[in-house]
C-alpha cells in the first residue's frame, strides 16, 4: 500500500494507479525509488487490534519516510451491563444452535419413547455446563474493553 499527500491531503493507494504525470502506463512497474520521486511512500499499519482499537491520523514520518497510522481505543455508547447482554445473548444464541442439531433425540423420546444415546447426553451437558461457565465469566467483567475482547468458545 502505498500515499501520497497533495495539497494537505493524504491519499491511500491499496494499488498505484497505472499512469500518473507524464508516465503513461506501467506507472506502477517503476523502481521504488522512482515512486518516491513522485511523492508515493509505502504505508505502515501498527499492530491493532480491530475489536478495541481503529487506525486514526495518517502521517508522514520524515525520519523512517513512510506514512504511518496512530492507533487509537475504540469508545463505545453502550453501559457495561449492555454490552454484557449483548455478549451473553450471542452466547445464548450460539448454544441454542448448537442444542437444535440434537433436539431431535428428545422430541424422539418425548414421542415415541426412544432412549437418547449417551454421548448425545454427555455432549448436550457439556454445552450446558460450558454456557453456564461462560455466562459467570461476562459477568464477571468490570470493563468494557474486556466484555468486546471476549471471544466466545
Amino acid at each position: 500500500m502505498k500515499a501520497i499527500e497533495i495539497n494537505g491531503t493524504i491519499k491511500v493507494y491499496s494499488k498505484l494507479p497505472n499512469s500518473w504525470k507524464g508516465v503513461m502506463g506501467n506507472f506502477s512497474k517503476l523502481s521504488d525509488e522512482e515512486i518516491k520521486a513522485y511523492g508515493f511512500y509505502d504505508v505502515e499499519i501498527p499492530e491493532y487490534n480491530s475489536n478495541i482499537q481503529k487506525l486514526t491520523n495518517l502521517t508522514f514520518n520524515e525520519s523512517s519516510k513512510k506514512f504511518i497510522y496512530q492507533v487509537e481505543d475504540l469508545t463505545w455508547d453502550e453501559t457495561l451491563e449492555e454490552l454484557k447482554e449483548n455478549k451473553k445473548n450471542r452466547l445464548k444464541f450460539n448454544v441454542k444452535n448448537k442444542l437444535r442439531e440434537t433436539d431431535w433425540y428428545y422430541i424422539r423420546k418425548l414421542q415415541r419413547n426412544i432412549d437418547v444415546p449417551a454421548e448425545i447426553e454427555v455432549e448436550r451437558n457439556t454445552l450446558l455446563n460450558q454456557y453456564d461457565i461462560e455466562k459467570e465469566k461476562i459477568n464477571a467483567f468490570t470493563q468494557k474493553v474486556e466484555v468486546i475482547k471476549y471471544e466466545l468458545e
